[in-house]
């Protein structure tokens, strides 16, 4: 992929990342339970754990802020999301679906404040781009030519793929955010479900 950018052994199969920019960041966190395997690939890159300046998440499923609170307290780290799926972190709002029965099987620890992204969705030299659907407040983020798509959609076999329907928040906000994210600059795809791919025109394909 790239020298700055790294897909986190121990959270493979619902990856978080890690940026090398201007600082050191984290790119959603992982179930709960997963946490301290992501500060063992720190410590395995020499990374200690105040090192991590910032944690962004991308949506609020369990598979993405199951070790924030964990994490939080381990590195220090600036925590951001989107103003729409705050309330679903700190749990004032239920989860839709099958999504509320797997946060009361899978119980997360609440963090404590988070930050909602900037308007202009800068943070550092990494943007947050607003691409609701899978949840009401999705983001991804844009560094380097990479794009951290968390949920927007996924990899399978090298193509990509819609999130199965019942996982989303919204299907047709959805196709509107692959459209809006189609238009922006980059090479790499980093989903959090499956394997990062470069980008060869597919996402057309999804809408």
């Amino acid at each position: 992929m790239t020298n700055d950018v790294y897909a986190l052994d121990s959270t493979k199969g619902n990856y978080a990342y890690l940026i090398f920019g201007e600082e050191i960041i984290l790119v959603d966190t992982g179930r709960p339970g997963q946490g301290k395997g992501i500060l063992n690939d720190l410590k395995s890159m020499d990374i200690e754990p105040k090192d991590v300046k910032h944690i962004l998440i991308t949506h609020h499923d369990v598979d993405h802020i199951g070790s924030l609170a964990f994490l939080q307290q381990a590195t220090g780290a600036k925590i951001w999301a989107s103003k729409e799926d705050i309330p679903y972190i700190y749990g004032e709002k239920n989860r839709p679906g099958i999504k509320k029965l797997i946060s009361y099987i899978m119980r997360v620890k609440k963090p404590e404040n988070i930050n909602s992204y900037p308007e202009d969705g800068k943070i550092g030299n990494i943007e947050a781009i607003s691409t609701p659907g899978h949840t009401p407040g999705h983001v991804c983020f844009i560094y380097n030519g990479v794009l951290f798509a968390g949920d927007l959609f996924r990899t399978s076999n090298g193509k990509i793929a819609l999130m199965k329907s019942f996982m989303n928040w919204n299907d047709s906000v959805l196709k509107e955010s692959l459209v809006k994210i189609d238009n922006f600059d980059f090479e790499w795809i980093c989903p959090a479900h499956g394997e990062p791919l470069k980008r060869n025109g597919q996402l057309k394909e999804l809408y």
